[in-house]
């Protein structure tokens, strides 16, 4: 199973916060990792989405095709991340849209990290892949990069 993390790219300042819209640089960079997914997304990934206009937004410069899951909204615990996706029984690719801190805190965990959660940019995407060695099942980071990047 692989669980991608996308943070929501660039939004505007403003309320209420579940409103808040993508600035232009934010869709910029959403169309940015957007054009990387479209290359390497498999095309039966499950997409889940918070259902903030800028998450929406964001996952919009990809597919229309997606999930909007209230369980994964601003403030949701690392621990509702993985729940909606599954994690770690589901099948195949997971992409999950949603937000700092929520989403570090999910990296954190991964990783086995001792802080409680890690920073995750704006539009950044976190790739992290489970298999099975032997009898125990190891999670890896495959992929980490900011659009600024791109």
């Amino acid at each position: 199973m692989d669980i991608i993390l996308w943070r929501h790219a660039e939004a505007v300042d403003s309320s209420p916060d579940m409103s808040r819209e993508l600035t232009a640089k934010g869709r910029k960079h959403a169309d940015k990792v957007a054009v990387f997914l479209k290359q390497h997304l498999p095309a039966d990934a499950t997409i889940l989405v918070s259902p903030s206009t800028r998450t929406r937004q964001t996952v919009e410069s990809l597919t229309d095709k997606y999930t909007v899951v209230p369980s994964i909204s601003p403030g949701a615990s690392a621990h509702s991340i993985l729940q909606a996706a599954r994690w770690p029984n589901a099948e195949g690719t997971i992409l999950v849209v949603g937000h700092q801190p929520t989403l570090g805190a999910v990296a954190a965990l991964l990783l086995g990290s001792a802080e409680p959660s890690l920073s995750i940019k704006k539009g950044a995407l976190w790739w992290f892949t489970r298999r099975g060695r032997d009898e125990f099942a190891q999670t890896s980071l495959r992929l980490v990069f900011a659009p600024d990047l791109l």
